[in-house]
């Protein structure tokens, strides 16, 4: 494992995932440090995990390898700005809040800043995360190493090519969990419908869910093939999935993903309008 400082600006609760994936992993507490205005916050992270606490961002940046921007997108802006001088040591900083470009963060933190951008997902939460990152052509190969252990640490890490990328990512993954979760509400509320109790309809639908995810999770053909070798001719399945045919499912998901990677694309427009970069950057 890794040497590294790693710094948290922001203690939320993404903040909380990477920390306990990280100590998780053998990570050394002491070198886990979190800036966090909020002093009951601060006291929980230091008593469940032992790191470093801080109430200020530059002490808390000091001398650290990596720095992760935990914040809300909104107060983005304020944050780095403030936070530029300390981080003339060039640490690599990952950002994983939606929809502020490289370019916006470099005009803030410096044009020099080695800026790696990363899209997680709630189930970071769990330790079964997804996170796309990618990285702007100041980061190091090292650096980029070391932003893969961290986020490793909590799921899966894939690393994009094109920044522009990300907002697939965020139509996909970063949206994708609440879509598992309206799908297991309505299969809930069909159980329920059909005669089952509250309890047992969610017992069975989360097993359930759970079950063919690690079933396409491991095995070694795509989820259509599965669909199709669960799909008996003329039975119960088949005549599930003709019905959801019927209403055009694979359309709908493709409209639904293409309306959240351009709510993507409109929120990034709106952050960047609220900080004009300045000519040249």
């Amino acid at each position: 494992m890794t040497t590294a400082t790693i710094t948290f600006i922001g203690g939320g609760n993404m903040a909380r995932s990477l920390i306990g994936g990280l100590v998780q992993k053998g990570f050394a507490p002491a070198a886990i440090r979190v800036s966090e205005p909020l002093a009951e916050a601060r006291d929980a992270l230091a008593a469940d995990f032992g790191i470093t606490v801080f109430s200020d961002n530059e002490s808390a940046c000091s001398g650290a390898d990596l720095v992760v921007l935990a914040v809300k997108p909104q107060v983005m802006q304020t944050v780095a700005s403030a936070l530029a001088p300390a981080l003339s040591h060039r640490p690599v900083v990952v950002s994983i809040a939606a929809g502020i470009p490289v370019a916006a963060l470099q005009q803030w933190l410096g044009a020099d800043t080695p800026i790696v951008r990363c899209m997680p997902n709630t189930p970071a939460l769990v330790h079964q995360g997804a996170s796309a990152l990618h990285a702007s052509a100041l980061v190091s190969a090292e650096q980029k190493t070391l932003a893969q252990q961290v986020f490793s640490a909590v799921g899966l890490v894939v690393w994009l090519e094109s920044e522009t990328e990300i907002d697939a990512v965020t139509a996909l993954s970063g949206s994708g969990p609440a879509y598992f979760f309206l799908l297991m509400e309505a299969m809930q509320s069909a159980g329920e419908a059909l005669g089952l109790s509250a309890a047992t309809a969610q017992q069975l639908t989360l097993q359930t869910a759970l079950g063919a995810a690690t079933m396409a999770a491991h095995s070694d053909v795509d989820p259509g093939e599965l669909r199709r070798r669960v799909t008996s001719p003329a039975g119960t399945t088949e005549k599930a999935i003709d019905t959801f045919m019927a209403g055009d499912l694979p359309a709908l998901v493709a409209q639904a993903m293409a309306a959240a990677r351009d709510r993507a694309q409109e929120m990034a427009g709106e952050l960047s309008a609220t900080a004009p970069l300045k000519e040249g950057a």
